[in-house]
């Protein structure tokens, strides 16, 4: 599969950064659309944007090139090279969160209730932006040695070693779909702000977090994987949130 889409004024215009537009596109119009819904101007989400998609840029890719630093060490020009991948999404959220807490102490807005309006857009972004890995051949699993299981989309052909190997990347896309759908149906029954947030915390990770057991481009912190590293530490975390947030509200309403 190639990798450039088109050219354009003789730039090559890749598949991946296509996908990556298209993502956050998606993203911003349901995040939007969430806004609307909770009372709250949609332009803030726009306004956010323009913080936060940036910094989610840079974080993504400093996390990324952080534990590959080996690859980049003798050639640090090829770190702004995103359009050839490597971006992480721990990274991008970690920008995001940041970028949302700024503008949040800024324009006096309640951070929870930003952090609920960007979460079904942020997950639905990723299921899309998984598609970017498979143009772009990478975030894919063990060797596929049945020829019974050698079709798309259960295992993807490799070109670099010619070998089919499990689709790990769809496996995520299709989780993250099946997140965006449980969490836009239960954003209006939520019990506290920031509840939503929490609970795409928990869920992304739980799947991030077996997915990854089979991979075989993880990024290593000596011989433990990063991701689930982030994906065990966060479904602690948004679990204990949403407990001490249940239990708060509990406690309001009994007094």
């Amino acid at each position: 599969m190639d990798r450039v889409a088109f050219e354009l004024f003789g730039r090559a215009v890749h598949w991946y950064g296509i996908i990556i537009v298209i993502s956050i596109v998606a993203g911003t119009y349901v995040s939007m659309r969430n806004a609307k819904q909770m009372k709250y101007n949609p332009d803030i989400v726009l306004d956010l944007s323009l913080l936060a998609i940036p910094l989610a840029v840079v974080m993504s890719r400093l996390y990324f090139v952080i534990f590959s630093w080996e690859a980049y060490a003798q050639r640090p020009f090829d770190i702004i090279k995103i359009w050839e991948g490597g971006l992480s999404i721990h990274g991008a959220v970690a920008g995001g969160v940041i970028a949302g807490w700024m503008f949040s102490r800024w324009k006096k807005l309640s951070f929870g209730d930003l952090a609920d309006i960007a979460a079904p857009g942020i997950i639905l972004g990723q299921a899309i932006g998984r598609w970017g890995n498979f143009f772009n051949q990478e975030a894919y699993g063990l060797p596929v040695l049945s020829t019974q299981w050698q079709w798309f989309p259960a295992a993807v052909f490799i070109d670099a070693n010619q070998q089919w190997h499990m689709a790990a990347f769809f496996y995520e896309s299709i989780w993250n779909l099946f997140v965006f759908i449980g969490l836009m149906l239960y954003k209006n029954s939520r019990t506290s702000s920031g509840e939503v947030f929490w609970l795409y915390m928990v869920f992304y990770s739980v799947g991030r977090l077996v997915i990854e057991s089979i991979r075989m481009d993880s990024l290593l912190l000596g011989p433990f994987r990063v991701a689930q590293i982030f994906s065990i530490l966060l479904i602690v975390v948004g679990m204990a949130l949403i407990i001490v947030r249940r239990s708060k509200s509990k406690s309001r309403l009994i007094s």
